[in-house]
């Protein structure tokens, strides 16, 4: 027997695996470790597929430092729009738009640390038009929110939060430092404590290593994550990470199939950086992903909807709606 027919078993019988198990799937001979993670995939998660897009609901001068953003004040970027909270006819078009093409979540992006309790007031009312009039199901991304402002979300219609971690507890000092770790788990903490799911994940090629990738997904899967999704970096020019070596497809396919031995039945979503690997990620969804961001990202091109559509098709999966 295999140490991946270990695992499946050990999985099977209701157990996760541990960090050292983990570990170990990084010396597993690649194809074997894709498709053991794929038919592991097909057991928990059978062939459904989730769909979502992103807009970016306020965009640029960003008060963080995150080491990877364009739309960072610190940094010097070509990503120069800047504009505050859209009002509720834009997204309620954006909502309708994805809607139309099949898409079964939209998510509502907002740069800064955190919404104003102003601002929340008013993107609430969007989120309740966007269920009332187009039914489609709302997940926001509003930073380092508080359990009453997360609860008053909910009120409105959201049905999930997103909050990345991005990396590891050790690592993320490398990557910001006007925010912390600890802020990131309280924000998810007090959105699952008001009801809310969660969807969290990270970006593969800051430069951090295997055991952060792992130890983030640990972390992430503690508080009862079912949403992950795994970014791989786009080096922005003007950020300290323009010069970063994008990571290759094998390293990228062997970090979403660990990410299903250590979450088995989460949907482990694609998202920035996806058009980097070549193939629009028809690899990666034979290597244990099941979900996707469509469109553009926040400030990249991503991969339409339509060319998304076609690619689930094609491998058998059956989209969420």
């Amino acid at each position: 027997m295999t140490f991946t027919e270990e695992l499946r078993q050990k999985i099977d019988a209701g157990l996760d695996i541990t960090r050292e198990e983990a570990l170990a799937l990084v010396n597993v001979p690649l194809e074997e470790l894709t498709a053991a993670a794929n038919e592991l995939r097909a057991q928990m998660c059978g062939n459904r597929f989730d769909l979502c897009t992103i807009v970016n609901g306020k965009c640029g001068k960003c008060s963080e430092d995150c080491k990877y953003c364009a739309q960072s004040a610190y940094y010097h970027t070509d990503c120069e729009e800047t504009y505050p909270l859209l009002p509720t006819e834009v997204l309620l078009a954006g909502a309708r738009h994805n809607k139309e093409q099949g898409v079964r979540r939209y998510s509502i992006v907002t740069s800064g640390k955190r919404l104003s309790d102003k601002e929340i007031e008013a993107v609430c009312e969007s989120i309740s038009e966007i269920r009332r009039q187009v039914g489609i199901e709302v997940c926001v991304s509003f930073g380092l929110l508080e359990e009453r402002q997360f609860d008053k979300i909910r009120k409105a219609g959201a049905s999930r939060v997103h909050c990345n971690l991005e990396s590891s507890r050790r690592f993320f000092l490398q990557i910001c430092t006007t925010h912390t770790y600890d802020e990131k788990l309280a924000a998810l903490r007090a959105a699952k404590s008001a009801g809310l799911s969660l969807c969290s994940g990270g970006i593969m090629g800051l430069g951090e290593t295997m055991e952060d990738r792992i130890d983030m997904a640990l972390d992430i899967r503690a508080l009862g994550v079912k949403s992950i999704p795994v970014n791989l970096l786009n080096p922005i020019k003007g950020t300290p990470y323009e010069k970063n070596p994008i990571l290759s497809g094998d390293v990228f396919c062997r970090i979403l199939a660990i990410y299903r031995f250590l979450i088995p039945d989460g949907d482990i979503r694609l998202a920035g950086g996806r058009g980097l690997v070549g193939d629009q990620g028809e690899r990666c969804f034979r290597s244990g992903a099941n979900a996707a961001i469509s469109g553009d990202m926040l400030t990249t091109a991503g991969i339409t909807v339509a060319t998304d559509l076609a690619l689930v098709k094609k491998l058998g999966y059956e989209v969420i709606l």
